[in-house]
């Protein structure tokens, strides 16, 4: 990787000027322009802070360090790693504590770490070679043996999951060929973009976060994120709760927003 067209892009495509970047970094906006140009060969540090005042996710900042001629700084460990011990049985309490609605765990490319057991309401009726861990969620979501017949709204959906795969083309490439043709005259989605799903409790109407580890100085772990879903309305809720048994509903009581 050429290291000063690596950082021209990196700092184009966050829409900063050499000025804004300059002064993020603490340097000056000619010391920027030698770096970029190739006249100036910036120390590990500059390239440290570089990486920082634009944010980039860790993975890319080891990328910029080994462009630049160094070792990386930020570790990738596996998450069989016992170092990492700590966050699966944070992950583990997660996923419990989210109960009676679905949550996951996945990596960067989508593919699943763990899920509760009310994820099993979403995936009823799916090919089993797309359910599990290791599997892709981006992939179970629109193949037509996954979820996509059973999703009544697919094509805003679709839409919704295809502009989150902006790194993994070829993936994207695959579910692009899956997904129906947005209807151009289709009006506002209201505050956010709902999940109607067709289950054995009747259509569930879902609504998703998205939570990462903010603090992470690992790349696996700053990559993980958990997916949560949550009802977008009472009978939703109900039935979510319904399909977990006693103590679902218990939980539901619980988690309640007066209860919070």
């Amino acid at each position: 990787m050429d290291f000063p067209r690596a950082l021209r892009e990196r700092r184009t495509r966050r829409q900063l000027s050499q000025l804004d970047l300059a002064f993020r970094a603490g340097t000056t906006q000619r010391h920027l322009s030698f770096i970029e140009s190739g006249r100036s060969v910036p120390g590990r540090n500059m390239v440290v802070r570089l990486a920082e005042s634009l944010e980039l996710p860790l993975r890319e900042r080891n990328e910029l360090l080994l462009a630049a001629g160094y070792a990386p700084a930020y570790p990738e460990s596996s998450l069989d790693d016992p170092v990492l011990a700590p966050v699966r049985t944070a992950i583990g309490h997660i996923l419990r504590g989210h109960l009676p609605y679905p949550a996951l765990v996945v990596d960067r490319g989508g593919d699943l770490i763990a899920a509760n057991t009310a994820f099993g309401l979403i995936t009823e009726g799916v090919a089993p070679e797309l359910v599990g861990p290791g599997t892709n969620i981006y992939r179970l979501a629109l193949h037509p043996d996954g979820l996509a017949p059973r999703i009544r709204n697919l094509a805003e959906w679709a839409r919704h999951i295809l502009a989150r795969l902006g790194h993994l083309e070829e993936l994207r490439a695959e579910l692009t060929g899956y997904v129906p043709q947005l209807d151009s005259s289709a009006g506002l989605l209201g505050f956010a973009v709902p999940l109607r799903l067709q289950s054995s409790y009747g259509e569930l109407h879902l609504m998703t976060t998205v939570t990462t580890f903010a603090t992470a100085v690992d790349v696996t772990l700053a990559e993980l994120k958990l997916e949560a879903f949550l009802p977008a309305d009472a009978a939703t809720a109900e039935a979510l709760s319904a399909a977990a048994g006693p103590m679902g509903s218990s939980a539901a009581a619980d988690q309640a927003p007066g209860n919070m």
